[in-house]
């Protein structure tokens, strides 16, 4: 189910935002689930909380927090989410693609625009899943990173590495439990220990203290953990060869 933020300062737009989602939705079939907000502040202090959501839709002008500081600061959270702003002024066009927005639309939002808006994002977000990927910002600069591709990821200090099936080592200086909470929502990931996270596509064996991986790495499993994992790992086969 598709999750859609809707945020707006002026109440009346917002209402009839939320309608035009709804029409969409209802005329599309489309399942989902909106949650509005009146300012920024509200929605910033949910994603705090661990909220996410796979649609933003922003206000561009909103007094206080824009929506251009807004998407930056869900960008700390989310690199890879679907940003639409909307605004009445074509002047902003230029930092919304700084902050990877898909799209911006002129106000006032008429069905058509909507309607136009939301097919071409759904579009792209049916792309991206054909072939997940997530965003990292290394010391190489910004980097696609396929899901398919990485093996493993291991947090050393203040540093994640990210282990692809190429051999190669992406380094970054992310949150490694945010990375963890990223990466489990594929439903192809299994934390083996706290500095642990396993691409279960490249699992070998399970043993009481490691997982042996298919390119012959091996990552710790936490003591008391190996029933869960091998219960998990059984679980993902299962749900692949359905």
């Amino acid at each position: 189910m598709l999750q859609i933020a809707v945020c707006d300062d002026n109440l009346d737009e917002l209402s009839h935002l939320v309608q035009l989602i709804n029409s969409y939705r209802l005329s599309k079939h489309l399942n989902c689930e909106y949650a509005v907000f009146p300012n920024g502040f509200d929605l910033v202090s949910l994603l705090e909380k661990g909220k996410r959501f796979d649609i933003y839709c922003l206000d561009i002008l909103m007094p206080g927090f824009s929506g251009i500081d807004v998407a930056k600061e869900i960008r700390t959270f989310d690199k890879t989410a679907t940003i639409l702003f909307f605004t009445s002024s074509p002047e902003f066009a230029l930092e919304s693609y700084s902050v990877k927005a898909i799209n911006y639309v002129l106000k006032p939002i008429s069905k058509e625009k909507l309607f136009s808006a939301f097919d071409e994002l759904l579009e792209q977000i049916k792309v991206e899943k054909k072939d997940d990927a997530i965003i990292v910002k290394s010391s190489e600069g910004i980097q696609k990173i396929l899901i398919s591709n990485l093996v493993f990821a291991e947090v050393i200090g203040r540093n994640v590495l990210y282990h692809l099936l190429s051999g190669k080592v992406i380094e970054c200086t992310d949150s490694f439990s945010s990375v963890c909470n990223h990466l489990l929502k594929y439903g192809c990931f299994v934390k083996t220990h706290r500095s642990y996270i396993v691409n279960m596509q490249y699992v070998d064996t399970i043993e009481n203290h490691r997982v042996t991986l298919q390119n012959l790495s091996s990552v710790p499993v936490a003591q008391g953990k190996a029933r869960e994992i091998k219960k998990q790992y059984l679980d993902y086969q299962m749900e692949e060869t359905k």
